[in-house]
């Protein structure tokens, strides 16, 4: 079943040639530059022998949230497996801060060769150009898409104690009582938040946010029933779902996931277009040379489709992916279209 649902999201990330209409300049070049890959392997044998020989000393991946993290996680799993296939140390270092703008920053200063990369969720390459004015990058501009690693989806969540038992009791309680029903998210602007804002757009509700400094402790409050609600990734959350300690009311995802298929998408319920995801993927500095992005990407997305690793990364909760550089491309384009009119619209700022 996790097998069909990568095939999925690998096909709606198709077409990545064409930049939708009204993209920006910067995104139609980043668009471009990615389609123009396959191209850039047909330059002869300088770039045929870059492939063949990179890599040939460790590579340092970036991870700009602490250890012990879901980003952390699928990075070390998969980082562990591409020191296997290649043979060369990959060394994962934690540069927390900013909103994870000081990981993206000390990419920006390294070589662009391919042996420093980032990994860069949607707050990283999506929602911080809009919740910043002063960001200090431009993902279109400064970054080089390699591959989306994975998707971890958004699951909403109640406390036992709320005594809520699905997720039309809650939809109800939230009309009855606006602004009286309290939900936790991994900080303002993640994709915890937002797509708890998504939900009350879509739903015509209205609660009240107490943003938390990552999803560990958020949903550790929501099961001690300081706070009702969540919507949560599932990699933060399935523990606690088996242990009884919450309830998983909705998934924010077309389909319902294999590993709580009783549980229905908000479609299903009624409430369409109601459905995110926190997405992890790997970035070079933009000046990487194509050849060298080609490899990485092949290197990485091999990796992940080990069949070892991806029964782990399934297990915590993670839809493994390793598309193309094109497909990333394209996808961030798309949440881009999807998410700053939410934002703008929220007059959601960060600094």
């Amino acid at each position: 079943m996790a097998t069909a649902r990568v095939a999925t999201v690998a096909s709606a990330q198709a077409d990545p040639s064409a930049a939708p209409a009204g993209a920006s300049p910067d995104r139609r070049a980043w668009l471009a530059g990615a389609a123009g890959l396959a191209g850039a392997l047909l330059l002869g044998a300088p770039a045929a022998r870059a492939q063949r020989e990179f890599p040939n000393r460790p590579i340092r991946w970036i991870v700009p949230y602490p250890a012990g993290g879901g980003s952390d996680f699928l990075t070390r799993i998969v980082g562990n497996q591409l020191a296997i296939d290649t043979g060369q140390p990959v060394v994962v270092e934690n540069r927390t801060g900013g909103n994870t703008s000081l990981g993206a920053a000390e990419v920006l200063r390294a070589p662009a060769d391919g042996y420093s990369v980032l990994s860069a969720d949607n707050g990283t390459l999506v929602f911080n150009p809009v919740l910043y004015r002063n960001l200090g990058y431009n993902p279109q501009r400064d970054f080089a898409p390699v591959t989306l690693m994975g998707r971890f989806p958004l699951v909403l969540l109640v406390g036992p104690a709320s005594g809520v038992r699905d997720a039309r009791a809650f939809l109800e309680d939230a009309r009855a009582y606006p602004g009286k029903i309290s939900y936790a998210s991994a900080g303002t602007g993640s994709p915890h938040h937002l797509a708890m804002e998504l939900l009350q757009r879509q739903a015509r509700l209205r609660m009240l946010h107490v943003p938390y400094r990552g999803a560990a402790n958020a949903v550790a409050d929501v099961a001690g029933g300081q706070l009702q609600a969540m919507m949560c990734d599932l990699a933060a959350c399935l523990g606690f779902i088996r242990s009884g300690r919450v309830r998983a009311l909705a998934i924010a995802d077309r389909v319902r996931l294999p590993q709580l298929p009783e549980v229905p998408t908000f479609a299903e319920l009624g409430i369409d277009g109601v459905e995110a995801a926190a997405l992890v993927g790997v970035v070079a500095p933009a000046r990487t040379p194509p050849e060298i992005v080609a490899r990485l990407q092949q290197a990485i997305a091999s990796a992940i489709h080990n069949p070892a690793v991806h029964r782990k990364l399934a297990a915590y909760g993670v839809e493994p992916v390793g598309g193309t550089p094109a497909q990333f491309a394209t996808l961030l384009h798309q949440e881009s279209e999807r998410w700053d009119g939410l934002i703008r619209g929220l007059n959601l700022t960060l600094d």
